[in-house]
């Protein structure tokens, strides 16, 4: 028996030591991100949501999250009519949960190709969920309140962040290598963001990407259409069941 515990002791601190070695190994990349509008000023840093993501070049990018993961699945919290956070970045195989926390009924849809769906009327208190299956940006709006909307950025890689509200960004635990970097901005025109994007080479030790610098598009942002591809109706967004008393 004792020789049982041995051999379990032995182990776990074999455990121990390959993963401590594995972390060791790898490095936090680190930046930091300035947006500008399309007239040259300079948006406030808590005003803008970055999300960077670091594709391998060589070898697997990391499993994929489990849909039957039992860990705290990413959120998109309905609240004063407003989603939190308003960009969310997740890797492709999650779960993002939708808890209305709002004292009315929100109803939760996206007509982006790679993930269509209607969550439907759904109640205070209550929480549903939609699995991201594949990679793209994904446009989010409420269909009773078109004031509503949010950004859910689905990339094939765990090495991801959003910057963070004085403009600064951390990618932790990314295995020394060769990465193609690449960053999405709501504002930024793709054709932008392609150009700026680029090859990093991560160390073992922590890697800077520098100061970045995005410029925003003056292209106006039209207002969306609700899930039937119709205008709002005011009535209804109004109505005491959609709306505080």
């Amino acid at each position: 028996m004792s020789c049982g515990k041995g051999t379990v002791r032995f182990l776990a601190a074999l455990l121990l030591w390959t993963s401590s070695a594995a972390a060791a190994g790898a490095a936090q990349v680190t930046g930091q991100v300035s947006v500008a509008a399309a007239n040259g000023a300079a948006r406030a840093p808590r005003d803008v949501s970055v999300v960077f993501w670091l594709n391998p070049l060589t070898g697997q990018a990391g499993p994929r999250p489990s849909a039957q993961n039992k860990s705290p699945h990413p959120r998109l919290i309905q609240k004063n009519k407003v989603f939190v956070p308003h960009v969310l970045a997740v890797q492709v195989g999650s779960q993002v949960d939708f808890p209305n926390r709002d004292p009315f009924f929100h109803n939760v849809f996206s007509l982006f190709n790679g993930k269509r769906f209607d969550l439907g009327l759904y109640e205070a208190g209550s929480t549903r969920g939609v699995y991201f299956d594949r990679v793209g940006i994904c446009y989010i709006f409420c269909n009773i309140h078109p004031q509503m909307s949010a950004v859910v950025v689905v990339v094939d890689t765990p090495y991801f962040t959003v910057s963070d509200p004085r403009g600064e960004i951390a990618i932790p635990h990314v295995p020394p290598g060769r990465y193609q970097l690449n960053f999405w901005e709501e504002h930024c025109p793709p054709k932008t963001l392609k150009e700026l994007s680029r090859q990093v080479t991560v160390g073992e030790d922590a890697t800077s990407l520098g100061s970045i610098h995005l410029q925003e598009s003056a292209e106006p942002v039209t207002a969306h259409l609700n899930k039937y591809g119709k205008q709002y109706d005011p009535e209804v967004f109004s109505s005491p069941i959609y709306a505080q008393p």
